[in-house]
């Protein structure tokens, strides 16, 4: 019976990852084809694009069922379920999921490091003409050649690299510490997986600093303001376009004569004529755009996209004190930055982690939230990237932008996209650190019985665990031991939490100041051809 429920409970951990993997699989495969060039497509670059953002996607998908599965081992009073109580099978269980972290990290590496930079190299040779397939491999493993070696240098750092922080004045805290980063055991291979892995993590939390925190302003703001009227657009483009060629006609009339237009008027008339261009395709655009069907139904929606604003900018609100209470109680309750500002448990009344403890009762509420969450800064990182474009410190590299985004930019974004999702795990975590640690596990805390009888007698009081707990009572998630196996890493992931709440409220200053988008918003460029606009017309 033990066995039976122990097999039943654990299918319904991995079918719910299943189905959330199809959807995965179908959101990438729109995701990439509603942005991708249609003139510019390629097949290879394509399947690596939706390849690459699925496996950032599932990765994401695999801490609720860490959350789900360690909770899953013990009934609401606190003692373990029949299947679970023997200590060797929840260590399998866990060392399931471990597996399963470790396996989706290494492709991540693969990604990161082999697959995605040799598609990207061997399209920029494309672009020349005057080279064959031979050369754009050779040239594109010459290029990837580099990314291997890096990859290879931090798995043999992280082969090496001491794992243990210096000395604690306070030994309690301390030995808790050291008990940590000992539970992935003393193997070189892991650790080195795991600090190449942190080292990709850190890259990502600049990414979510650069566009997460911006996208979760700019998102939800945009959905309450709506966009302008097309109609309104259209005739604000055509008192443009009369204003420009007459002025174009005033500088034409100077030289009727025969004489010359003096190297200013010349250097005018050029920025005009290239104004005219851009007005009369911004025209063409905007009567695309009052034809589509997709945008009178917007109409009808704005009410909803309202709400959904409101619910969005209420969320990252939420996100925001809850992420700042939970760095307050690192700089307040932990052991410094020598253990990473590491705590167990919670010490200040962090509201999502309260929200995720009060939910779990009335399966499966807890883990529908904390997968809405996970998505929650997926999307937002989406919006963030599409909006700002990608970015090499001040020089802009690729914009994002509807059936126009080439393919070295698609692969850039799903790049990008694999090195937030690496960070999400600890933004979750500093979100709620009690849930992601040991999910709604509880358990039973002896304490001695106030009767008038005689006699030692004790009463069971649940609790939920936390750091005081007994350790053969709480199991905590293979996501947060694998999140702190190296405190220096912990401590720069800390103060990137302060940089994240920074960055959010000046992102939310900045999109509240802005008017209205355009209905086009992003579609036409200075830069771009007029060739282009046949992925609009046809």
């Amino acid at each position: 019976m033990a066995a039976q429920s122990f097999l039943t409970e654990s299918a319904l951990g991995w079918s719910i990852f299943t189905f959330i993997l199809l959807i995965i699989l179908a959101f990438c495969w729109v995701y990439i084809r509603k942005f991708q060039s249609r003139q510019e497509s390629e097949v290879v670059s394509t399947i690596t694009a939706i390849c690459a953002l699925a496996i950032a996607l599932i990765t994401s998908a695999l801490l609720p069922v860490d959350i789900f599965l360690v909770s899953f081992m013990k009934y609401p009073n606190g003692t373990y379920k029949e299947w679970a109580l023997n200590n060797e099978t929840r260590a399998q269980i866990e060392d399931t999921v471990l597996y399963g972290y470790y396996t989706l990290y290494s492709i991540i590496l693969f990604c990161v490091f082999l697959w995605i930079p040799f598609v990207y190299f061997y399209y920029e040779e494309r672009d020349d003409d005057n080279v064959n397939s031979c050369s754009q491999v050779k040239n594109g493993l010459k290029y990837t050649i580099g990314f291997v070696i890096v990859c290879s240098v931090l798995l043999l750092v992280g082969a090496f690299v001491p794992l243990e922080p210096p000395p604690q004045q306070n030994a309690t805290q301390w030995e808790k510490v050291q008990y940590l980063f000992e539970e992935l055991g003393s193997g070189h291979g892991l650790p080195a997986l795991a600090f190449s892995i942190s080292t990709l993590t850190l890259i990502g939390m600049l990414a979510v600093i650069t566009y997460t925190a911006y996208g979760m302003s700019v998102l939800p703001l945009n959905l309450i303001k709506g966009t302008r009227s097309v109609v309104y657009e259209r005739l604000e483009n055509t008192e443009d376009i009369d204003d420009v060629e007459h002025q174009i006609e005033k500088l034409k009339s100077k030289c009727q004569d025969g004489r010359p237009l003096s190297s200013r008027d010349r250097k005018s008339l050029q920025e005009l004529q290239g104004k005219l261009q851009v007005l009369q395709r911004r025209g063409r655009h905007l009567e695309i755009a009052e034809r589509n069907c997709c945008n009178k139904m917007g109409g009808a929606l704005r009410p909803f996209k309202i709400i959904l604003g409101i619910f969005f900018i209420l969320v990252a609100l939420l996100f925001a004190v809850a992420l700042f209470i939970s760095n307050l109680d690192k700089a307040l309750h932990s052991a410094g930055m020598g253990s990473g500002f590491i705590i167990f448990g919670t010490n200040l009344t962090n509201p999502l982690n309260e929200l995720l403890l009060v939910l779990q009762p009335v399966f499966p509420l807890d883990y529908i939230l904390i997968t809405v969450i996970t998505m929650y800064f997926v999307l937002t990182s989406m919006a963030g990237i599409r909006n700002m474009g990608i970015w090499f410190f001040w020089i802009r590299l690729y914009k994002i932008r509807p059936k126009r985004t080439r393919p070295q930019a698609l692969l850039f974004l799903c790049m990008i996209l694999l090195l937030i999702v690496l960070h999400t795990s600890y933004m979750i975590y500093s979100l709620a650190p009690q849930y992601v640690m040991y999910g709604s596990q509880k358990y039973l805390q002896q304490s001695p019985s106030s009767g008038l009888t005689s006699g030692n007698s004790s009463i069971g009081i649940t609790k939920f665990c936390d750091a005081n707990a007994p350790k053969d009572q709480c199991m905590m998630t293979r996501s947060y031991l694998f999140l702190h196996k190296f405190w220096f890493f912990s401590t720069i992931y800390y103060f990137g939490n302060w940089a994240f709440i920074v960055t959010f409220l000046i992102g939310l200053v900045v999109s509240c100041c802005r008017g209205k988008k355009s209905v086009i918003e992003g579609e036409v460029e200075a830069d771009d051809s007029d060739v282009s606009d046949d992925e609009y017309v046809h």
